[in-house]
Parts: structure tokens; C-alpha cells; sequence
């Protein structure tokens, strides 16, 4: 199946966006059973044997070439390891809803550190995007949003944010990576690595889990790790084939409302003015940075 038709594509794009912005409650409710390091271990190992069996009936599973292996290791470490655990640890202390806020203010580190690096260009409208995200991020970080009295609070909000920045590093490389397998091909061998290294880190850290098992337990597991992760990576790599990056990367600018709607409905969060105001600057932040870099992608490819 090479591409889909434009309704099924956004069909499944919603499912997408759905699956990861409703995964920032179950992390949370997650968190409050097992230690991140083992809770992103666990969702891990279930993720890997989803994906084994995906790619194995769609004869997909390939060795990855030597040329792909450091694309593999950025994703697996950066990703799928740091993002994964800083999030899980920050959302011990931080509502679901405000924590996907700050999680993907990712777009803004992008849109600030690629030019630094030389990476990219800063046109007026990232610029532009990433001021107003980061007006958006002092407005939720404000201390009648966030008790900067509690110091697990704070530290969990600065776990969140660095985890957006470790995304971000993962992007900005990423883009400049030359592909050689297709990127679904590649996650089964990402997650290995990633489920090597959390299994690793969690026994040295904490020893051997100690979960009491239940089947309100085991189903938000298999949700972050089914649909949350394998449901989510494969629909998109569909979707991508199928819809512009262009309307990809805007309609993912959806996901931290779906949070926030989700943490209201299904943990009782409160959205107070702050979350709103702090949403809606990060929000058209990452539109106004992501047009602006589509806008300069296609100066360039104009100009050959």
C-alpha cells in the first residue's frame, strides 16, 4: 500500500494526533504505578514486539545500512531514551496538560538553535514563531501557573522542557541525515536500541521492578505502547506518503490541545486562563515557524 486516499489519510492523521496527545494522561497515570526508567522500559518492550510483528507480516524488517546507523542511534538515545524518560520523570511532579505544553514547544528549539548551528535560516516569520512560543512559555511558567515554591515542580517543568530540547537536537539531525531505508523500516531497530538502554538504566537505577499488576495497569501500558507508539509511528509513516509535510506539521500543532482536552476529561485537570493563553501563543508560534520554514524550503527549491 503506497499511498492513501486524501480522507482515509486524514482520518488516520487524527488518529495520530488523538493517540499521542491522550499518551501524555496514560504517561502520567503511568508514572504514579512504576519509576520512568521502568515505565518507558516496559512501553518500550511492548512497542518492540508490536512492531516485530507489523514489519514482519509486511515484509518491511530489514538490516539497516552502516550509513543509517547514526540516524538510528540519535532517534533511539535522543528520542526514544532521553525524551521519553525526562517526560516520564517530569510528569510525576507536572499536570498532564500543562506538560504537553511544554513538550512540544519543540518546533521553537528548532526554529532557535538550527540557525546557530548553521543548519537553517532565521526568516522573519520563525522569528517571529519563536518569540511568540517562547511569550507562551514564560506565560505558563508564571508563578500563578506554576508554584515555584514547590521545587518538584519546578523540576519537573524543566525535565519537560528539556526533553523538548533533546527532540529538538534529534530533529535538527535528522533533517540533514541522508536516508537509505525508509524511517518505518528503521524504527524497529530505534526502539531495540532505546528498549536495550532503558532496560539497562532502569535495573542499575532502581533493581528489578516491583509492580503490582492490574488490569487498569496492563491496559494503559498496552496503550502507550500499541497505540500510542506502534499505531501512532505506523499511521504516520502512511500519512506521510499521502498529505503534505506541510499540513503534517501544522495539524501536529493539534496534539497539545488534544492533551489538554484529555488530562481535563480523563484526570480532572483543570484549564485555568494561563494554560489557555500559554497553549494558544505556543501553538501559533510553532504554525508561524513551521510556514516560515516551508516558505524558505521553497524559495530554495525554486532557485534549484
Amino acid at each position: 500500500m503506497n499511498s492513501l486516499s486524501p480522507r482515509a489519510a486524514v482520518g488516520l492523521f487524527l488518529i495520530v494526533v488523538l493517540a499521542w496527545g491522550i499518551n501524555w494522561s496514560v504517561t502520567k497515570q503511568l508514572v504514579q504505578f512504576v519509576p520512568p526508567l521502568w515505565s518507558a522500559a516496559i512501553r518500550s518492550w511492548i512497542a518492540l514486539i508490536g512492531l516485530a510483528a507489523i514489519l514482519g507480516l509486511s515484509n518491511n524488517l530489514v538490516i539497516p545500512d552502516r550509513r543509517d546507523i547514526p540516524v538510528v542511534l540519535s532517534v533511539a538515545l535522543l528520542h526514544m531514551t532521553l525524551f521519553s524518560v525526562l517526560v516520564a520523570s517530569g510528569l510525576r511532579f507536572l499536570p498532564a496538560s500543562k506538560g504537553v505544553v511544554l513538550g512540544y514547544t519543540t518546533p521553537l528549539w528548532v526554529a532557535l538553535a538550527a540557525p546557530l548551528l548553521g543548519k537553517d535560516t532565521l526568516t522573519a516569520p520563525k522569528l517571529a514563531g519563536a518569540l511568540l512560543g517562547l511569550i507562551g512559555l514564560v506565560v505558563i511558567l508564571n508563578p500563578a501557573s506554576i508554584d515555584w515554591t514547590n521545587a518538584n515542580v519546578v523540576l519537573g517543568a524543566g525535565m519537560v522542557i528539556l526533553a523538548a530540547i533533546s527532540w529538538a537536537a534529534n530533529i535538527i539531525y535528522i533533517r540533514a541525515h541522508r536516508w537509505i531505508a525508509s524511517p518505518l523500516q528503521l524504527l524497529i531497530w530505534q526502539v531495540l536500541v532505546a528498549t536495550i538502554v532503558l532496560s539497562v538504566s532502569a535495573t542499575i537505577a532502581d533493581g528489578l521492578p516491583h509492580v503490582e499488576w492490574s488490569w487498569r495497569l496492563v491496559l494503559l501500558f498496552l496503550y502507550s505502547g500499541l497505540i500510542g507508539t506502534v499505531l501512532a509511528y505506523w499511521a504516520m509513516s502512511m500519512v506521510n506518503k499521502s498529505i503534505s509535510a506541510l499540513t503534517t506539521s501544522l495539524g501536529t500543532t493539534a496534539t497539545p490541545l488534544v492533551g489538554i482536552a484529555g488530562a481535563a476529561i480523563l484526570l480532572g485537570e483543570p484549564i485555568d486562563m494561563s494554560l489557555v493563553i500559554a497553549a494558544a501563543l505556543i501553538v501559533t508560534g510553532i504554525a508561524l515557524a513551521t510556514l516560515g520554514d516551508r516558505l524558505l524550503r521553497g524559495q530554495a527549491t525554486a532557485r534549484g
